[in-house]
């Protein structure tokens, strides 16, 4: 597919753009693939840019000094990240890291480029924070459940998200990978799931989770 359609299907403001404005997001922005596990993003690398998802999916977290990563939120296809283009937005000083939790494909625009056209177009920043400010709903969301709720509903809301938004009953991921989406201790998702299999919720395979009755998973969210 043009660059151009996913352009017109993922900004906003591409129609408000004139025709050098968007030749020069054209020309400048950079498609490419990333296999799973690949870091695209992190603190080091300064200031990239906003990207669009055109297939697969992305991570966003931070890093504790010990180490321990927490998901604030992930990035799906169809939808933009702009916390890679954080120094386009004065309010964002944190750094996060975008990890692709699998294969997956994206257009960058450069944060240079997208600086050059907000000084004519209010609505790019508009639609910057705007953006940023729905995903800091997802971190908000993300924070209540590792402060407030106990790791039996934690990977129940997980497991059940999963299922919504992939309608499969078997879910393709690894305790480690769980814990890391939800802030906790492998040892602890393992335990959790242990419990799940003994309640008949769910049963585990190698990388997998199956569930086998939504409606007692239903009953932990």
């Amino acid at each position: 597919m043009d660059k151009i359609i996913y352009f017109e299907q993922g900004l906003p403001f591409w129609s408000e753009l004139n025709n050098s404005e968007k030749e020069m997001i054209e020309q400048s922005s950079i498609k490419a693939k990333y296999e799973k596990g690949v870091l695209l993003h992190h603190s080091e690398q300064g200031c990239k840019g906003i990207m669009l998802v055109l297939s697969g999916q992305l991570r966003t977290y931070i890093v504790s000094d010990e180490g321990r990563e927490v998901t604030l939120f992930r990035i799906r296809q169809g939808e933009t990240c702009v916390l890679s283009g954080s120094c386009l937005m004065d309010s964002i000083v944190f750094d996060v890291m975008i990890e692709a939790v699998e294969d997956t494909e994206v257009i960058t625009i450069p944060s240079s480029v997208l600086s050059q056209i907000m000084k004519e177009h209010s609505r790019v920043e508009v639609y910057l924070y705007k953006t940023a400010a729905e995903r800091f709903s997802d971190v908000m969301w993300t924070m209540q459940q590792i402060l407030f709720m106990g790791a039996d509903r934690r990977v129940a809301i997980f497991l059940w998200d999963e299922l919504t938004k992939s309608k499969h009953t078997t879910i393709c991921l690894t305790h480690d990978e769980i814990a890391r989406y939800i802030g906790s201790a492998r040892e602890v998702v393992t335990k959790v799931l242990k419990y799940f299999v003994q309640e008949g919720v769910v049963t585990l395979r190698r990388g997998k989770i199956e569930v086998i009755d939504k409606n007692k998973l239903r009953k932990y969210l």
